[in-house]
C-alpha cells in the first residue's frame, strides 16, 4: 500500500478524459462489428442461414446486451493487464486507486461493469472530472508525467 494522496494536479484533465472516450470508441466499434460480420459471413459460408438470420434478426435489446458484453470484456482485457486502454495510452494517462496503488482485477472489472451504465461514457464532464465508472470503482484516471511513484 502507498498511501498517495491524489491532487487534482495528478488527474487528468477532461480533455485527455474525452479523447481516451473518443479513441476507445474506434476498437469497441471494430471488435463489435468485425464479431457480428465474421459470425453473418461465416453461416452464409456454411450454408446455415439460420445463424446469418439470428443477428439480421437481432432486437435492440439483444444488440445491446452483446454491446455491454464487449465493452466490459475490452476494458477488463487492457485495465488489468496493463491500467490503461488504448485511449489511455494515447494521452499517457492510466488508472490507479485512492491510495496510489494498482487496481485488482476486481477493482477493474467493477469500472468495467460501470460503463454499461447509460450516459457513463461522457459522466467525467461532471465538475470534479470523475465519471461514474471512477466514483463507483473508487479508481482515478492520472496523467503518468504528473503522477510519478
Amino acid at each position: 500500500m502507498k498511501n498517495i494522496i491524489i491532487t487534482e494536479e495528478m488527474l487528468a484533465s477532461k480533455t485527455k478524459r474525452f479523447v481516451n472516450y473518443l479513441i476507445d470508441l474506434i476498437p469497441f466499434y471494430l471488435i463489435s462489428y468485425g464479431l457480428i460480420y465474421s459470425i453473418f459471413y461465416l453461416g452464409d459460408y456454411l450454408d446455415n442461414y439460420e445463424l446469418s438470420q439470428f443477428f439480421i434478426n437481432l432486437s435492440f435489446i439483444e444488440e445491446l446486451i452483446i454491446d455491454s458484453i464487449i465493452i466490459v470484456f475490452y476494458y477488463f482485457i487492457f485495465e488489468s493487464l496493463t491500467f490503461r486502454s488504448l485511449g489511455k495510452y494515447v494521452t499517457n494517462t492510466k488508472v490507479i486507486m485512492k491510495n496510489g496503488d494498482a487496481p485488482t482485477p476486481k477493482d477493474v472489472l467493477i469500472r468495467g461493469l460501470c460503463r454499461i451504465i447509460p450516459f457513463d461514457g461522457l459522466s467525467f464532464l461532471g465538475t470534479n472530472g470523475k465519471g461514474w465508472h471512477d466514483a463507483i470503482s473508487k479508481t482515478y484516471v492520472v496523467d503518468i508525467e504528473k503522477f510519478k511513484t
